[in-house]
């Protein structure tokens, strides 16, 4: 699975931000081979130089659907309503994206507990 990822930083936060953002997904959700998409608004810089307000993600099979989708109309508009509402003050990423449910990761956590628990247990003892 590939996405973008749209970086908006403080400087371009606002009113104008704001009121252009329901045009902008509009474009961006008609864009074709879209599988979902996020956005989360910064609550708190912890470290870094880059400071954004708002990120947004969209989510394709892979990365010639993304790329094929930035090129449809609906992704060229969505682009321009995305230049015009940061001012241009926009970072745009493609990435390959990979997650694991937290049900996968607690049974990975108990097998690893259980071959720790094997290796104390074969341990020679002292004494």
């Amino acid at each position: 699975m590939h996405k973008l990822m749209i970086f908006i930083p403080s400087t371009a936060a606002g009113p104008f931000l704001d009121d252009g953002w329901p045009e902008f997904l509009h474009h961006a959700e008609a864009m074709p081979g879209l599988l979902r998409e996020a956005t989360s608004q910064v609550e708190q810089h912890l470290v870094g130089d880059l400071r954004f307000s708002r990120v947004h993600e969209l989510f394709f099979e892979n990365r010639a659907a993304l790329q094929s989708a930035m090129g449809s109309p609906a992704g060229m508009e969505a682009g321009r309503v995305l230049q015009q509402i940061t001012r241009g003050q926009v970072t745009l990423l493609i990435a390959e994206h990979h997650e694991d449910s937290i049900e996968n990761l607690m049974q990975y956590r108990q097998q690893q507990t259980q071959k720790q628990a094997f290796r104390s247990e074969q341990k020679p003892r002292k004494g």
